[in-house]
């Protein structure tokens, strides 16, 4: 599967699915994988992935959603939900409308969980 089919018919998505990715691409190395569910990004391990709500939910509020793996648990009101799949290990959901929400805390995020995945 490519980028081009996992957003086909989702150009919203897409756009700001290449907001996140360009900014995943400034921090470092990282490899890309496009799943049937989720666009991950990793190095030694994975450390962030899109994918769109849609797919799950009925009701999606937003085209896509940014999943950040770190290894503490973020306070910050802005994820829409924070789960810890494994002890020490705390995946935090985003939801993301437009590329303008890849901001410094985004960005700050992703280059923290890219630190830790490698």
């Amino acid at each position: 599967m490519t980028v081009d089919d996992f957003f086909a018919g989702h150009p919203e998505a897409r756009a700001v699915h290449e907001a996140v990715q360009s900014a995943v691409e400034a921090i470092g190395p990282t490899r890309m994988r496009i799943g049937k569910s989720q666009v991950g990004f990793s190095r030694e391990h994975p450390f962030a992935a899109t994918w769109r709500p849609e797919q799950y939910l009925r009701r999606a509020s937003a085209p896509l959603v940014l999943s950040v793996y770190l290894r503490r648990r973020d306070a910050s009101p802005r994820w829409k939900e924070v789960v810890e799949p494994k002890p020490g290990r705390f995946t935090h959901h985003l939801e993301l409308s437009s590329a303008k929400e890849i901001d410094d805390f985004v960005r700050a995020r992703l280059a923290e969980a890219w630190k830790e995945a490698g």
